[in-house]
């Protein structure tokens, strides 16, 4: 989308939109925390110049967590410690954006902490888990809404057991997460659970949040509940009337310090006319 189309004053609905034909949780967050960041990213397409170091951190161990768990389900031996740490450097190598650093960092400054969250996590209960895997790092799409586009998602793990389907989404955060933070994953991992329920009909779904901690003492927490009707039909009705208000283009700025902090929409915002 050029400048002058964000210049102009027929605003943001006179941009060429970027088709999609699914929904993604992440974007209706986006929606959510900042309408107009929400269109220059998925409706403009407006490309982000940089990524966040921290963004890329927890990418990385991310890589490390999914090479783990994909050894286990092909049958291989347990991975060590160096080779996790392998995996998460070359998390910082596959990039396609430059990463953006804070004064303080560089990619080797994140390296001790990395070595931290990754023994702490090999020491951990969540690393031998309970019933069968049947899926990492698995995309999940399907209709969840009569009307909206199929919503599109991945999911960390995907456990059985005898008794139930396991749903588990691993985060990384700079502290523990507080209620309102489970309850908002929660909301994302409701969904996911409703698409995976083709894994295992008929049996309960359990969904969990295992939070890695990037603190001095690493902490492992895991919030867990079961997939139930009353919070789902909720979720659902959020994301229904999010995806009305994009569809009426009510696009409009959100300024915080947090949404605006590193937000790669700086310049297009303060030229949007209203």
């Amino acid at each position: 989308m050029s400048t002058q189309l964000l210049e102009s004053k027929t605003g943001p609905s006179a941009a060429k939109r970027v088709e999609r034909d699914y929904l993604s949780y992440s974007a209706v967050r986006a929606y959510q925390q900042c309408p107009l960041r929400y269109f220059f990213r998925y409706v403009a397409g407006l490309p982000e110049k940089t990524v966040a170091a921290s963004l890329m951190f927890g990418s990385a161990i991310h890589r490390g967590l999914e090479f783990y768990f994909r050894q286990s389900l092909e049958g291989g031996s347990e991975p060590s410690l160096a080779e996790l740490l392998h995996e998460y450097r070359l998390g910082w190598e596959e990039r396609d954006l430059p990463i953006r650093f804070r004064k303080d960092e560089q990619i080797g400054s994140f390296d001790p902490l990395a070595e931290r969250m990754l023994t702490a996590f090999l020491q951990n209960d969540l690393a031998q888990p309970r019933g069968q895997i049947l899926a990492v790092e698995e995309t999940l799409r399907g209709p969840v809404i009569p009307g909206l586009p199929e919503l599109l998602g991945r999911v960390d793990l995907i456990l059985e057991t005898p008794d139930e389907l396991i749903i588990r989404d691993w985060k990384t955060s700079r502290s523990r997460y507080t209620q309102d933070q489970v309850d908002e994953s929660a909301s994302q991992l409701l969904l996911y659970g409703e698409l995976a329920q083709t894994f295992a009909p008929g049996k309960a779904i359990r969904l969990e949040l295992a939070v890695l901690t990037k603190t001095k003492e690493v902490s492992i927490d895991q919030h867990s509940f079961l997939l139930e009707q009353v919070p789902l039909i909720r979720t659902k009705r959020i994301v229904e009337r999010v995806w009305q208000a994009i569809q009426e283009e009510h696009f409009y700025p959100a300024p915080s310090q947090m949404n605006c902090m590193g937000c790669p929409y700086k310049t297009p915002c303060q030229k949007w006319p209203g």
